[in-house]
């Protein structure tokens, strides 16, 4: 095997054949040091070494993905970006605007990476990117599973909960205009039981609120019964808002209260265009 632009020294090569054979991507430094049989301040060297060539990107402190030779040098990318991030926290998902991006949901070009976990971590950057750490209560950390992201196995809210954490928290989503459009977006493909039990989950009232509105803003094709249980949900708590607090600041020319659904739509009708009728599916013509 030839190493050309990322040319490796005997230790180096060392640690860089045997990851690829065992099918690794990933190492911690005490793995490196027992491969080399070596101090650790010898295995510092050859990771050093091994991060300026563009062979190991560190996720954290002692932990390492591992850049295949195939590759080449320009592998660090999008798909190894969200496996450096998986790294860092356990347990976790990748989520909120980066897992919308994922799932095609939005066209926002995304730098930052949303990493949602309930263990107590300071943001960071990870490879030429942001990492903003999430911390989520534990009653708000579900509705997850592994994906392939080019051959990397990475924990990620489904498209239910993506679009619904987004909702939840659309600072996260890149403001209210984009969370109404990556769930109208996701809307189209929703199970739509599995979306209402994840509401329940939440145990958030002004959830059932903001999302029965959307539905309707963004012309969903809703079941009957769902719909219905969010109303019955509205009905049985206090009135709420879309937006920032209307009390703390007012939007420019808002939307205002809408009676159905209990809520103050504190966002304008400009901010919310682009996803008007969005959720609707849409039919294909044959005029032949």
């Amino acid at each position: 095997m030839e190493f050309q632009t990322r040319s490796l020294s005997p230790q180096e090569s060392r640690v860089v054949l045997a990851l690829t054979e065992q099918g690794r991507r990933d190492a911690t430094r005490e793995e490196i040091i027992r491969l080399l049989g070596s101090t650790p301040k010898a295995a510092d060297a050859v990771i050093k070494g091994l991060r300026k060539k563009g062979w190991l990107e560190r996720a954290t402190w002692g932990k390492y993905l591992l850049v295949p030779p195939d590759q080449g040098p320009d592998a660090l990318g999008d798909s190894n970006l969200l496996a450096l991030a998986s790294r860092v926290a356990d347990p976790y998902y990748i989520g909120f605007g980066t897992a919308a991006a994922h799932y095609g949901l939005t066209t926002q070009h995304r730098n930052v990476v949303v990493l949602v976990t309930p263990s107590k971590l300071r943001s960071r950057n990870v490879g030429e990117a942001r990492l903003k750490i999430v911390h989520q209560a534990q009653k708000k950390f579900f509705g997850f599973e592994p994906v392939d992201v080019f051959g990397q196995r990475v924990m990620m809210s489904d498209r239910e909960k993506t679009a619904l954490d987004c909702i939840d928290h659309p600072e996260l989503a890149g403001g209210v205009g984009e969370a109404a459009a990556i769930f109208a977006n996701a809307s189209r493909r929703f199970d739509w039981t599995k979306a209402a039990t994840y509401i329940d989950r939440f145990a958030s009232s002004p959830l059932a609120h903001r999302v029965g509105w959307l539905l309707d803003h963004v012309k969903a094709d809703v079941p009957q019964d769902v719909r219905a249980h969010l109303l019955d949900l509205a009905a049985r708590t206090r009135k709420t808002w879309l937006g920032r607090d209307p009390a703390r600041a007012r939007a420019e020319d808002p939307i205002g209260f809408n009676e159905t659904w209990r809520l103050f739509v504190n966002v304008s009708a400009e901010e919310l265009s682009g996803s008007v009728g969005l959720g609707q599916r849409r039919t294909i013509r044959n005029d032949r």
